[in-house]
């Protein structure tokens, strides 16, 4: 027996600005749907779903909800004016008796429900407006982006909460195993038009690469019939004329086709020039003690980061992960330890509030009245790793038409301002990448690409993100940080974090297990420490290598002159000779100095 659909759309048609968003849609959603809603930024996922929703509403066609079928839509800036809390907010429109659902859902979200709205974050205000859906929990549940500004353990109470209810549910999001835990069928917004998988977000790639495949086949298929068409009009319709209008009138329908035929939009243009290379210590951090008041957010904390790592730190919200990544780069002071960073380091630094942006500026002058990328002299023109670039071809490889590049970067989506700080990052040459937050936003596409840019990266990669999927393809390292002062560096990504955490439940029994493992087990032996002779050169490589590091600082300044081999050529040999030397030597001292250190921690 069929069943009665929750949600119809019949012949949708809306056009923005005399753009066509989308023509002559239809799709239909049915109880107990869960549906990933997938699409490329920009594509309409967000209207569409606000048309579903009846918050906006289409120039043509029907939108049909069954009787008594109730819909909650997460707004992503909602109205708090009026309330006094975000928790007055939460309730406004509940029974009384239902309250306890908001506090539930509360307690799930971290969300602090006596924030006066004025006070609150933005992630805070999605927050308050997730807790209301949910509490009012329809029939019908239309999410979108409902993980952003979400911490990882949030996501996975949100996961368990989506996944034990009874409500249908459309769900927008950059977050991979978000979507593949949770979904069963797909609509994909793709040029205007819907299609509809019933499949979870798991077969999605799949299923659009073979859509793609079979559309290539048929644009060259068509292709080669219009070629042949042309030929034969050119070379036998004199002839022929009054018998073969029709065929004449054919070919300019092929053609009227083809040109109807929307191109598929392109990628971001990813690519990051690791410029010069770093040392091989990065970074050394020593007993780090840091703390706000009687909120510690380190405790005796050593990181070794070595060329070519990619390190990811992961934790709740507010756990100073940001701060963490601050006092490494020497931005803030650690209240006691020290930090030492390595040489030649030139870093580039993507930040989850996009402070770097002017939003009043115009994305033309974002980059051009930068000091480090415009090019002197020349508004038009903006320095890309070295060589200049015109300002409208390099943003049009981050997808940005002409029409977008004198609007001012406060009109820009999330995920346009996230392209064009990738932009920004990406014009200069980098051998330390710091990325706070850089999943926020991204569609899919992007994040797969910035994914395998990353894979290339000669450099040295800091990340902070609560995109699990993402931190599994990129990550080598991963730093726990769980509140009190408390970090512990795991190998890998965040599943093997998972694998190699304790569980909370049998951390308990933990030391009664390697108190019996004691007992039963010889102790291995201890790796032999250093020698007299070694520990006096442990001691002594850290001055040797600020000698080669200052060296190789007054070497490289005395080198900048561009035309000092014009002038003094004999001058510039010797200092590029010199120059390799010490780089030569630096290396070498770093390589001992890791190896000397390495065996002496084993051995303590």
């Amino acid at each position: 027996m069929a069943r009665t659909p929750l949600l119809q759309l019949t012949d949708i048609s809306l056009t923005f600005g005399g753009n066509p968003v989308f023509a002559d849609l239809s799709l239909v959603v049915q109880p107990g749907d869960r549906v990933a809603l997938v699409g490329r930024n920009g594509s309409g996922k967000s209207t569409l779903m606000k048309v579903m929703a009846g918050l906006v509403e289409a120039d043509t066609g029907a939108r049909t909800l069954s009787p008594g079928t109730s819909v909650g839509y997460m707004e992503q800036d909602p109205d708090l004016s009026g309330y006094a809390t975000l928790g007055d907010y939460a309730v406004s429109g509940l029974d009384p008796s239902e309250v306890w659902r908001v506090e539930a859902v509360a307690d799930g979200l971290k969300l602090p429900l006596d924030r006066a709205p004025d006070t609150a974050s933005g992630g805070e205000r999605r927050r308050a407006a997730l807790a209301k859906l949910l509490a009012e929990a329809p029939e019908l549940m239309l999410l979108d982006e409902p993980t952003n500004h979400l911490d990882i353990e949030a996501i996975a109470w949100l996961e368990r909460e989506l996944s034990e209810t009874r409500a249908a549910f459309v769900l927008i999001s950059h977050d991979r195993a978000f979507l593949t835990a949770l979904t069963r069928a797909t609509l994909w917004v793709d040029r205007g038009a819907v299609r509809r998988q019933e499949k979870g977000f798991d077969a999605f790639e799949a299923w659009r690469d073979k859509t793609w495949e079979e559309e290539d086949l048929a644009r060259h298929k068509l292709d080669r019939k219009i070629k042949a068409e042309a030929r034969w009009a050119v070379e036998g319709i004199s002839a022929r004329r009054k018998r073969n209008q029709g065929r004449v009138r054919a070919l300019a329908g092929l053609r009227a086709e083809r040109a109807a035929q929307v191109r598929r939009a392109g990628t971001a243009a990813l690519e990051l020039d690791a410029g010069q290379s770093s040392g091989k210590r990065v970074i050394d951090a020593r007993g780090l003690f840091k703390a706000y008041g009687d909120k510690p957010i380190l405790r005796d904390f050593d990181l070794r980061v070595l060329r070519g790592d990619r390190v990811a730190f992961v934790g709740p919200n507010g756990v100073g992960k940001t701060t963490v990544l601050k006092m490494l780069l020497g931005e803030v002071e650690p209240d006691g330890g020290t930090v030492s960073l390595g040489t030649n380091l030139e870093v580039a630094v993507f930040d989850q509030t996009r402070a770097r942006l002017d939003p009043d500026a115009t994305l033309w002058d974002n980059l051009t009245l930068d000091p480090l990328l415009g090019v002197s002299g020349n508004s038009d023109q903006v320095m890309v790793r070295g060589t200049p670039r015109h300002v409208a071809g390099y943003l049009k490889d981050f997808l940005f038409d002409d029409k977008q590049l004198k609007a001012p970067v406060r009109s820009l989506s999330g995920g346009e301002k996230a392209r064009l700080l990738l932009a920004r990052i990406m014009a200069l040459p980098s051998n330390l990448l710091v990325l706070d937050e850089p999943t926020n936003d991204l569609d899919i596409e992007t994040l797969d690409l910035l994914q395998d840019v990353l894979g290339d990266y000669d450099g040295t990669v800091l990340l902070v993100s609560h995109d699990r999927d993402f931190l599994d393809r990129v990550a080598t390292q991963t730093i726990a940080m769980e509140g009190q002062g408390r970090a512990q560096v795991y190998p890998g990504g965040w599943s093997d974090y998972r694998a190699q955490r304790p569980d909370r439940e049998t951390q308990a029994e933990a030391p009664k297990k390697k108190a019996k493992a004691a007992v039963a087990a010889p102790k291995a032996a201890k790796p032999a420490g250093l020698s007299y002779t070694e520990k006096h050169r442990l001691e002594a490589l850290p001055a040797e290598m600020e000698r080669l590091e200052a060296e190789i600082g007054k070497l490289e300044g005395l080198l900048s002159d561009p035309d000092l081999f014009r002038r003094e050529p004999v001058k510039f040999k010797k200092a590029t000779d010199a120059l390799a030397e010490r780089q030569a030597k630096l290396a070498a001292a770093e390589e001992e100095w890791l190896t000397l250190e390495e065996r002496a921690e084993a051995a303590g």
